[in-house]
């Protein structure tokens, strides 16, 4: 996939979006979309690049369910042959919804309570102990319930941070898991080791966005420097998985690399750690953002523009309440914005600094700042690209701004765009039901608080698909095909 591919793929799902009305001006001026079918293609890299390095080698490549932790979006993603890699009992569930069998779930967390423990334990998910006393619950639970579960600890390789210190994991002082280094741990977590069997994993995830491969490689030196010495300890093969977490970065600059860069990480990785890829563990990995991230984006129409201090400033409909990192972290996560005509088409021509601001009741609302685009005028749409990730799945309620629509899209060979429900708009009935309100006291209902939950109102009578109840969904349900004009 080239770069005019993603970005034609872009405007062909767009443009049949607004022909099947999933967004428009006033019954749904922001929606989401998702390239399926570029996302299968990443996920098929991912799993032959590693096996190209490690022919011998077990591997469960289990997705980082915070990054998009939508039902539908998990289950298209285990039929393309990932495991899941959950944070929460809430996730947890998504995992369970979404037809993960349990042997393919990797339970992380630093906050586990008893009850999670305990579930997580019961189902024989893999589980991750983020520290000593998280270790103590663990046996007494196994004292009074043996599991089937795959059981590793977390360790903290304290090897320094990466790019962005609030995604690095291995600091002196980061929250997660066992710190190597401190005085003490190493050999307290060995006889821990040596004492309970049933610890036969070991877990690092060195950090996410920011963080080098040779920074990932040194940490993951460690852990296998650790796993060696649990064996020789053990006088056995006592460690058989090693969790090696996510963090491979993803390109928000250009579309220049459609696809992650699987095999070159994983030679990178091999080169450095031969022991890792030859057979003699099952390797986990955690990816979730360079999975999906590129493969997403948001499309928001222009509502109105003005100029303040002779800078023009484009107000569209999305924001923080979508775009949370970007607004309040801008330096570490910018994102590129695109300008469309109304009916989609890409806007090119002479550029103006501007700024493209959101809906939120706040100044510091502000998707770009100073940036180069074409004059965008009332009703035009702009794009927000590679929020596939850690963007339009986990929305911020800042407001009580309704959820926007979340859609697959997959291309046919004819140029045919199908598309299938994520997650429906979200009602006025919904929200007012979430936030403890009766939608029976509303003395004018306005425009969305009649859509049932589940359901997305088709604005253009093409039939959409209702989104079943997670315990219901197999797979993502097809509703409506359309050609862009």
């Amino acid at each position: 996939m080239t770069e005019l591919d993603l970005a034609g793929r872009r405007e062909l799902i767009l443009r049949a979006a607004i022909a099947e009305g999933l967004v428009d001006r006033d019954r749904e001026p922001v929606a989401a979309f998702l390239d399926l079918g570029a996302v299968a293609a990443n996920v098929a890299a991912l799993h032959q690049g590693f096996a190209r390095e490690a022919p011998h080698a077990d591997a469960l490549h289990a997705f980082a369910a915070k990054a998009n932790c939508l039902v539908p979006v998990l289950g298209f993603l285990r039929e393309q042959g990932m495991g899941c890699e959950v944070a929460s009992l809430g996730e947890l569930a998504q995992a369970e919804a979404a037809g993960f069998p349990a042997e393919r779930i990797v339970f992380d967390s630093p906050a586990k309570t008893m009850r999670e423990l305990r579930h997580a334990l019961r189902l024989g998910a893999t589980v991750n102990a983020d520290n000593f006393q998280e270790l103590e619950r663990i046996a007494a639970i196994l004292a009074e319930h043996p599991s089937p579960s795959r059981i590793g600890v977390r360790l903290n390789p304290q090897v320094g941070l990466g790019g962005i210190a609030a995604m690095s994991t291995a600091g002196a002082t980061t929250k997660f898991g066992v710190p190597l280094r401190d005085p003490g741990n190493r050999e307290r977590l060995l006889a821990w080791y040596r004492s309970h069997p049933w610890l036969t994993a070991v877990h690092a995830h060195i950090g996410s966005q920011g963080c080098p491969p040779e920074l990932v490689a040194a940490g993951l030196r460690e852990v296998l420097d650790f796993a060696a010495e649990v064996d020789a300890q053990a006088g056995r093969r006592q460690i058989r998985a090693v969790d090696i977490g996510g963090g491979l970065p993803v390109d928000f600059s250009s579309d220049a690399a459609a696809m992650s860069p699987w095999g070159a990480y994983f030679a990178q990785l091999r080169d450095a750690l031969p022991e890792l890829f030859d057979g003699r563990y099952t390797v986990i990995t955690e990816f979730g953002r360079a999975v999906t991230a590129k493969h997403g984006f948001i499309a928001a129409h222009v509502e109105y523009t003005k100029s303040a201090g002779g800078r023009p400033i484009a107000v569209t409909h999305a924001g923080a309440q979508l775009a949370t990192r970007t607004v309040f972290m801008p330096e570490a996560w910018p994102i590129r914005v695109v300008a469309h005509h109304p009916d989609g088409r890409h806007k090119a021509g002479e550029t103006i600094r501007q700024d493209v601001a959101g809906p939120c009741c706040f100044a510091g609302d502000l998707i770009a700042t100073d940036r180069e685009l074409p004059p965008l005028v009332p009703g035009d749409l702009v794009t927000l690209l590679d929020t596939g990730a850690y963007y339009f799945s986990t929305p911020f309620s800042y407001n009580s701004l309704l959820e926007p629509g979340v859609y697959g899209a997959r291309i046919d060979e004819d140029g045919r765009v199908r598309f299938s429900t994520i997650r429906a708009p979200q009602s006025i009935a919904e929200l007012l039901r979430r936030t403890g309100g009766d939608p029976a006291q509303l003395s004018d209902p306005g425009p969305r608080a009649d859509a049932p939950p589940h359901e997305h109102p088709a604005p253009t009578g093409h039939p959409v698909t209702a989104h079943p109840a997670p315990s219901e969904h197999p797979a993502l349900l097809h509703h409506s095909a359309a050609t862009a004009p």
